[in-house]
């Protein structure tokens, strides 16, 4: 059992690192996932600058270590394919938030970060929708942070649970969300104006003639 629990973790680790590599491509051929007849709101904007900040330490590790590890080349050579990697994990996560935006239809609000968090909301689960930003986040049960430069904009209220499933497969029932989105204020009115179309009174019958 132990077993089998561990292979399905190592399945999902790979297939999460293959969806970052795979996002790449989205991104330079400008292609996002999941939009249809939908419409995106992007949230990678407040994370460019600490991603590019990662990329350039690991490009910088590269160089320290070719000049320390110049006299072992078999160990350069391994050392400088980890580092390799690493860097295109890191330029895949810039690219996964940016190509898997949030998406916003007529029944169902998609929220997601990068490629280990897509969560869908029907619009009539939602009680409060708000722009709110929030700096500190504390864990807590049945509420989902999804920071982006340790910060949210947005907080979702539910009617009821949604499950959301961690990037190891764990099932977590959350009735509050804060994420975060570049246009706060454009989403939070759309998911306003389509819910309160939802939730509207029916017009009354006009009385036979």
């Amino acid at each position: 059992m132990r077993t089998l629990r561990e292979m399905r973790t190592v399945r999902r680790l790979v297939g999460h690192e293959v969806r970052l590599l795979a996002s790449i491509g989205r991104w330079v051929v400008r292609r996002p996932h999941g939009i249809r007849q939908g419409r995106a709101f992007g949230y990678a904007r407040g994370q460019g600058a600490m991603m590019f900040g990662f990329g350039f330490v690991c490009v910088l590790e590269s160089a320290c270590m070719a000049v320390l590890l110049r006299d072992y080349p078999a160990v350069h050579r391994v050392w400088l394919t980890l580092d390799v990697y690493t860097l295109l994990l890191v330029v895949g996560l810039h690219a996964a938030s940016v190509t898997r935006p949030h998406v916003l239809d007529d029944t169902v609000l998609r929220i997601r970060q990068a490629a280990h968090v897509d969560v869908r909301i029907p619009l009539a689960a939602i009680t409060s929708v708000r722009r709110e930003l929030i700096t500190t986040h504390e864990r807590r049960h049945g509420r989902l942070d999804l920071t982006i430069g340790a910060q949210t904009t947005i907080t979702l209220e539910l009617a009821a649970p949604v499950r959301h499933f961690t990037s190891l497969g764990r099932p977590r029932d959350v009735h509050l969300i804060r994420f975060h989105a570049d246009e706060p204020d454009v989403l939070v009115r759309e998911i306003r104006d389509l819910t309160r179309e939802r939730t509207a009174p029916s017009p009354s019958p006009v009385p036979p003639a």
